[in-house]
Parts: C-alpha cells; structure tokens; sequence
C-alpha cells in the first residue's frame, strides 16, 4: 500500500497549493495567462533528463503521453475558469464527486478493472466518494447550471488524462513519461501565447504578479510540482483497480485545507478570514470520521 501513503502526502501538497491559486485568483492574472505560466513551466521536467532513465517511446505511445499532458492543463484551465467564475464552494464538491465517477466508468471501459473491485474495496471508494462531498458541501450553495456545466468538463478531462497517464506508465519508464508527459503540457500552453489577453497580461506595462504575489505564485506551484510528481507515482505504483479510488482519496486534501484555513484564520485573521461554526465544525467532523473509515478499510 505504499501507493496509499505516496497519494496521502500528494493531496497535502495540493492542499497549500490550492491555498495559493485562492490567494492569487482573486485578482488578476485571468484563469487563461494563469494556465499559461503554469502549463510553460511543465518544461522544467527536461532538467531530470541528464539524472532519469529517459529515451524516446514508440511513436503510439509517445503521442499518448503528449496528449495525456496537453489534457491535464485543458483541465486545469476549466478548473481555474471555473475559480474564476464560481465559487470555490460550489464548484469543489461537484468536481470533487464527478471525477472519481467518471474514473470509475473508464477504467472499467478501458481496463475492465471493476470486474475486481467488489465488496471492501467498493465500499471504502463510496465512503471516501460521500466523505468528499460532505466535507466540501455547503447548504446555501447550490450549484448553478453553468457552473455545473464547467465542473463536469474539468472533471472528465481530468479524468481522461488521469486514465492515459496509467497506460503511459504501464508500458514506460516512470520518469519518461512523467517527462514527455510535460512537455505534452507545455506545448499546448504554448498556444495560448495567441490569445489577446494573456500578450497583454505577459507583455503589458502592468505586470501579472507584483514582488509578494510572484513569491506566492512560485511556492504555490512548487507544492502543486511535488504533489503532482508524488500523484503520477501513486498512480505508476496503484493497480488499475484502485484508480477511482486515487481520485476519491480527494476527501484527504479538503481535510487538511480545512485545517491550514481553520488554523490561519484563527492565527492570522487579516490573511485569510473564513467563516466557522459549530455546525461547519461537526459536518467536517463527520465528513473526516467517513474518510477515516474508508481509509482504515483500504488498509485492513
């Protein structure tokens, strides 16, 4: 089950992540330079190649792995979009519910791994599945058609790109793939250089990121690198049938968001203010004591 521990210590990285894309999404830049900048410094994995097991694949498997990586930040475009647009209450439990579902379903269609997946394992994906919506749901926010519409994209091209980064590792080096994967990604956000919006954004007298939010911006995505690093293990590492379940493992991100948001905002209230109370207390209480026994049934 090391998997189990590798993806645990991914959603804690992507927990500060996501503290950070909250910080910087509430002003500028738009969510399409902001793909931009994160997209382009995919190519930093070419300096692993000197260190790494790296060559070039079969052309089949060379174009699945650029387009697994040009998938994943058409993703992260519609989720920061979705940012943008939405709020994060509204649009982190749709996604969050949607994207195991629809890993589920294409794993069972490309892999045909569901076959095993019965009793225990069900159960703990359905938990970790309900744990995760009800650590994220909020009763007055009801999803919007549109924002809905939105969540549903991102979620399917995440998951598109989750089910094409297995076969990738399936059939090459861990390393490889993680790299042409990248450069996958950086191409694509490449294109975006074509965009009115982000030429003005990037080359504009008013720059994207002043001194505090570009160091912000950097550690953001040095904790977003690693837990995307230590994700694409877990998924090299975890057999077909416990995809869906990487995806509902989630619920153990918005645990620990939960914590660092309730702890700066009771430490450092003029940094991040959010709203607490005993009911928001007891519903993640609940929501983590059903992550909990999902996980221990994983485990037993």
């Amino acid at each position: 089950m090391l998997w189990l521990i590798v993806i645990i210590a991914a959603y804690f990285l992507l927990a500060l992540s996501d503290l950070g894309n909250k910080y910087l999404l509430a002003g500028p830049p738009n969510p399409k330079s902001y793909t931009f900048y994160v997209g382009t410094l995919s190519i930093l994995a070419v300096g692993l190649i000197p260190f790494v097991d790296f060559g070039v694949p079969q052309p089949c498997q060379l174009l699945l792995a650029l387009l697994s990586g040009a998938i994943y930040v058409s993703a992260l475009y519609a989720l920061y979009n979705a940012l943008e647009n939405f709020e994060v209450s509204r649009v982190t439990p749709a996604i969050g519910g949607i994207l195991p579902l629809f890993t589920f379903a294409l794993s069972w269609l490309f892999f045909g791994a569901q076959r095993q997946f019965e009793g225990r394992g069900i159960l703990a994906f359905f938990l970790l599945l309900i744990g995760t919506v009800i650590i994220t749901w909020q009763k007055e926010k009801i999803i919007s058609r549109e924002s809905l519409k939105i969540s549903i994209l991102a979620a399917l091209l995440f998951s598109i790109s989750f089910i094409f980064s297995k076969f990738v590792y399936l059939e090459q080096p861990f390393w490889q793939g993680f790299i042409w994967m990248r450069i996958g990604g950086f191409l694509i956000a490449i294109f975006l250089i074509f965009s009115k919006e982000v030429r003005k954004e990037i080359f504009g007298r008013k720059p994207s990121f002043s001194k505090k939010t570009g160091t912000i911006f950097l550690l953001t995505q040095s904790a977003g690198a690693g837990a995307f690093v230590l994700q694409n293990w877990a998924i090299a590492l975890a057999a077909v049938v416990f995809l869906p379940v990487i995806n509902a493992l989630a619920g153990t991100q918005y645990i620990f968001l939960f914590l660092l948001i309730t702890f700066i905002s009771l430490k450092f209230p003029k940094i991040l203010k959010e709203r607490i109370s005993r009911q928001i207390i007891f519903q993640k209480i609940f929501a983590i004591l059903i992550i909990g026994i999902g996980l221990a049934l994983l485990l037993l």
